[in-house]
């Protein structure tokens, strides 16, 4: 039978501590704010959570560390906040991953040290103003001109690429055009403050206030051929190797917001006082967090399944197509059920739920992007249709 180790339930307890005592007193006057608190990225680095996949000789947990324990830091802190969820999300499966994957020994001793420590913030930029889901249209370009690169084009929705301590951002760029005349797409390293690379205002957002998301844009922006990220053209094979793993991530993340939802509103039934009694007493409420709960349990189990699907691809037990299915499922399950999760919170508290006093109100405006990133609802039921074996 499936279940997470003593020592994941042990890592569980700290991260929990973490973020009861380091975010929760803070993250209405950040939310409200829109403030991206960096110091507390450094915080996270010295707890160890943006190493638990990475090495030891770049400062990681190496072999004490795994993919689960990553989910289980994710739904912790996505528990009490999703924008600081996604920020570790994003920082290690968008900013550490591809240039652990990808990166030459070089990049990886440049880039690795800092970024794992919290001393720095990377970000991955993919999505394009008229490329999103089909990622494979990027327009942006990228010429060599000697020994370097000449980017020119737009990135759009990138998390983590404005911060006072980014330092670099991996943009997919096209470098040429393959035999059979379709763009190759390859992955290209930007660090911050180069010129050329300007950083749009930070957008204006529905939810995920406190996390850090900007548009980008590339005006002839050159940077060394060496920073060119794997082989050339591969850069699109590497994203979507990439958004693999972020699709369980994003799954745990998901779980602490339905959680966190499932918690507030058991607890508010119970001591909101309506005709004389708990309003947890009348079946209008309580099946409604009966089916919160069934939703919960179901999520953790489809996310923490395809967690231990990938750490026992990493030790070649398991095939990558098992671990992109499951990946699929527990994304598209755990972030619908997320969105249900708010909308029934915000329901149990009533008139309460649309204060923003109330974190459901926060949570509410936060879930539905996760039905969006990291590949939309539809993306993944394509997926997973073709994971069954339907005609493509």
């Amino acid at each position: 039978m499936f279940e997470l180790s003593q020592d994941h339930e042990d890592f569980r307890a700290v991260v929990r501590d973490f973020a009861e005592n380091e975010v929760a007193p803070n993250i209405a006057k950040w939310d409200a704010a829109s403030y991206f608190p960096t110091d507390l990225v450094p915080k996270m680095g010295e707890l160890g959570l943006f190493g638990l996949v990475v090495p030891e000789e770049y400062g990681g947990a190496g072999e004490s560390g795994d993919f689960t324990s990553l989910c289980v830091a994710i739904e912790e802190l996505g528990r009490v906040d999703q924008s600081i969820g996604i920020t570790l999300s994003a920082g290690v499966g968008l900013g550490i991953n591809p240039i652990l994957t990808y990166g030459t020994e070089e990049q990886k001793q440049r880039f690795l040290p800092d970024l794992v420590a919290g001393r720095t913030l990377a970000g991955f930029g993919l999505t394009e103003p008229e490329a999103g889901s089909d990622a494979a249209a990027s327009r942006t370009r990228a010429v060599r001109d000697g020994d370097e690169w000449v980017i020119d084009g737009a990135k759009a929705f990138i998390t983590n690429s404005g911060t006072e301590i980014t330092s670099v951002v991996t943009v997919t760029a096209r470098t040429g055009t393959t035999a059979a005349g379709a763009p190759e797409i390859s992955a290209i390293m930007v660090p911050a403050g180069t010129p050329g690379f300007i950083v749009e205002p930070a957008y204006h957002k529905l939810g995920w206030h406190v996390s850090d998301t900007h548009g980008l844009t590339f005006e002839a922006c050159r940077v060394p051929i060496d920073n060119m990220l794997g082989e050339p053209g591969q850069g699109f094979k590497q994203f979507l190797k990439t958004l693999d793993d972020g699709r369980i991530a994003i799954s745990a993340l998901a779980v602490g917001c339905a959680q966190a939802c499932l918690e507030l509103a058991t607890d508010y039934a119970k001591t909101r006082i309506a005709f004389g009694r708990p309003i947890g007493v009348n079946q209008g409420v309580s099946f409604q967090l009966a089916d919160l709960a069934v939703m919960v349990e179901g999520a953790r189990l489809l996310t923490y399944k395809a967690a231990w699907l990938k750490d026992e691809l990493h030790a070649g037990r398991r095939s990558v197509a098992e671990v992109k299915h499951a990946a699929s499922i527990a994304k598209l399950y755990s972030t619908e059920a997320a969105v249900s999760a708010t909308r029934i919170a915000t329901q149990v508290f009533g008139g309460n739920g649309f204060m923003e006093e109330y974190p459901v109100a926060r949570f509410y405006r936060d879930a539905k992007i996760l039905e969006i990133g990291e590949g939309t609802s539809e993306v993944q039921r394509m997926l997973i249709a073709r994971g069954l074996g339907l005609p493509a």
